[in-house]
């Protein structure tokens, strides 16, 4: 079964639905790439699903080694750079609560972060800038 269907809208704009779901979104260009900016944009969409896979790569290994994983944030930028215009960096600081994790608990999530499959799917020059930010309930 295939992924997505995208639908060109015209003015830059294109509609994605998630084959298995229905669920929709709605990308637009970016102001600074001759669009209106009214939605994500292809590279929003890339650095946030680096956010998201993070997020929930830890909340998979946190069922897999049977403790809780509640609670947690992103907050995500994109750095473009020009000729060729790409995304040079994707700084993500995740924001965890600590539930009285040990030291083991702590870096089995944040490598479970690290080598999520996006992490891994994205281009070696393409700079990932992850700060892990841990707080008491």
């Amino acid at each position: 079964m295939k992924t997505a269907e995208i639908i060109y809208l015209g003015n830059l704009r294109t509609e994605a639905t998630h084959i298995r779901s229905g669920e929709s979104i709605i990308t637009d260009a970016p102001v600074d790439n001759k669009g209106k900016g009214e939605a994500f944009s292809p590279t929003d969409l890339t650095a946030t699903s680096l956010g998201t896979c993070m997020i929930t790569t830890m909340g998979i290994s946190a069922q897999n080694h049977e403790f809780p994983f509640e609670q947690s944030s992103a907050e995500v930028l994109k750095i473009m750079a020009n000729d060729p215009r790409r995304i040079d960096a994707i700084e993500v600081d995740l924001y965890l609560q600590d539930l009285d994790y040990s030291d083991k608990q702590k870096t089995i999530l944040e490598k479970a972060a690290l080598t999520c499959p996006v992490a891994r799917s994205l281009h070696p020059d393409l700079k990932q800038i992850v700060r892990f930010h841990w707080t008491k309930a």
